[in-house]
């Protein structure tokens, strides 16, 4: 079976399964928030908080005043060997 005719019978389920569910539907009607609309609140609620204490660098002990550089390497008889990327925090 190629991608083509592949693709040509996922559009077709997909086609069949959107009118079955359009057929079948009832009438909307209007009511307030239910449970549901309460624990996605909270959720939300609970990722944006958790966020910010996360973003928040001071708890981890690191502050935004740090600096990244490089930095000349030699070894024990003062031979440069190379630099190496060091962060001050």
């Amino acid at each position: 079976m190629s991608i083509k005719s592949r693709i040509a019978a996922i559009a077709l389920v997909a086609v069949t399964a959107a009118g079955a569910m359009a057929s079948t539907t009832q009438q909307a009607q209007a009511k307030g928030p239910g449970i549901g609309f309460g624990i996605a609140a909270g959720l939300a609620g609970a990722a944006i908080v958790g966020s910010a204490v996360a973003a928040s660098n001071g708890y981890y002990g690191y502050d935004y005043g740090y600096r990244c550089g490089w930095v000349r390497q030699y070894d024990v008889y003062g031979n440069y060997m190379g630099r190496v990327r060091t962060c001050n925090y």
